[in-house]
C-alpha cells in the first residue's frame, strides 16, 4: 500500500496496537522483520499509521507476536477495511483534523461516557448554545468558520439519532448547569433539551452535584469512547490546544476508575432529570 500523507487516529491507532503486540512478544522490528518476512522500514512505517496494511497482515502479524486473543485479533483486522468517505470529509480543508479525527472516534465507538464541568457536552448542545461557545473562541474565529464549526458539532450529534445508536452517559456537574452562557433565554432552553434527550432510551445524563465535594478528577473534562474490545476504548481530554487522545493500557485504567467514581457521586438518573427540570423552570 502506498504512503499516507497523513494518519487519522483510528489508523494510528491500527498501527498502535500492532506495536504493543510486537513489544508485548519481546521483539524488536528487527526481529519481527526477521520473523514475519517483512522489511522493518515497512514495520516502522505500519506501526506509525503511515503505511496501510491488508486483514491478512494483521492476522499475520499477530500469529508471529503469538497473540491469541481471536476476537481482539479480528477487531484489529476489521479496522483495515478501505477507508470510504464519511460526512466529516467535507470539512477536511476547512476545519482541524483534530476536529476530524474526534468525529471519527465518536463513529466507531460502542458506546460513549463524558464528564464536562464548565461546557455542558458537545452531543447535547443546543445550536444557539454551541454558537455562543465558538465566538469565544481565542483566537477569534471568523463569522464563516464559527459556522462551519456549528454545522459539525450538530452533524457530530447524528450518532445519538442513529437507529442502532450507542450507549451515551453524559456526567454534567451543577457548575456546568448554572453557567449563563448565552444569557437566560438560551440556558432555559438549552437545559430543556438536556432534559429531553435524557428521555431517550439510549442516553443517560447524570448531574455530579456541588454536594459531591472534592473527587479524583475534578475538573478534568473526559470522553471515554468504547471501542469493539475493551483493549481499544480510548480516552479524549480537551485542553487548550485542542483535543489529546490516549489508549496505554495504564491510562484507561485511570481513567475508567476515574469516571466510575464521578458516577457513584452524581444523583440517578431521575433525580438528575428533576434536577435539570428545576433549574430550566427557575430560569
Amino acid at each position: 500500500m502506498p504512503p499516507r500523507s497523513t494518519a487519522t487516529v483510528r489508523q494510528q491507532r491500527l498501527g498502535a496496537e500492532l506495536r504493543k503486540l510486537r513489544e508485548r512478544a519481546d521483539l524488536s522490528t528487527r526481529e519481527a522483520g526477521r520473523k514475519l518476512g517483512v522489511d522493518p522500514a515497512r514495520i516502522s512505517n505500519i506501526e506509525s499509521g503511515r503505511f496501510g496494511v491488508s486483514a491478512d497482515r494483521v492476522r499475520s502479524f499477530a500469529l508471529g507476536y503469538d497473540c491469541t486473543d481471536e476476537p481482539y485479533i479480528e477487531v484489529l483486522a476489521a479496522m483495515t477495511t478501505s477507508r470510504s468517505r464519511n460526512w466529516w470529509d467535507d470539512y477536511r480543508d476547512i476545519l482541524p483534523p483534530v476536529l476530524l479525527d474526534l468525529s471519527e472516534m465518536e463513529e466507531h465507538a460502542t458506546a460513549l461516557r463524558t464528564v464536562q464541568f464548565t461546557h455542558l457536552p458537545g452531543l447535547l448542545q443546543t445550536p444557539d448554545y454551541a454558537r455562543v461557545i465558538f465566538q469565544q473562541n481565542v483566537p477569534a474565529l471568523s463569522p464563516p468558520m464559527v459556522e462551519h464549526r456549528l454545522s459539525h458539532r450538530i452533524k457530530r450529534q447524528g450518532v445519538l439519532y442513529a437507529d442502532t445508536s450507542m450507549p451515551y452517559t453524559g456526567i454534567i456537574h451543577e457548575a456546568a448547569l448554572r453557567m449563563q452562557f448565552g444569557g437566560p433565554e438560551i440556558m432555559r432552553k438549552q437545559l430543556a433539551h438536556i432534559a429531553e434527550m435524557s428521555e431517550r432510551e439510549e442516553v443517560t445524563v447524570l448531574v455530579l452535584p456541588f454536594s459531591a465535594g472534592i473527587f479524583p478528577g475534578a475538573g478534568q473534562t473526559v470522553v471515554i469512547a468504547h471501542g469493539p474490545h475493551p483493549r481499544l476504548d480510548t480516552v479524549q481530554l480537551d485542553t487548550e490546544h485542542g483535543s489529546e487522545f490516549l489508549h496505554a493500557e495504564a491510562q484507561l485504567v485511570k481513567y475508567r476508575t476515574i469516571m466510575g467514581c464521578m458516577e457513584d457521586l452524581s444523583l440517578d438518573a431521575t433525580a438528575s432529570r428533576d434536577f435539570i427540570h428545576a433549574l430550566a423552570t427557575d430560569r
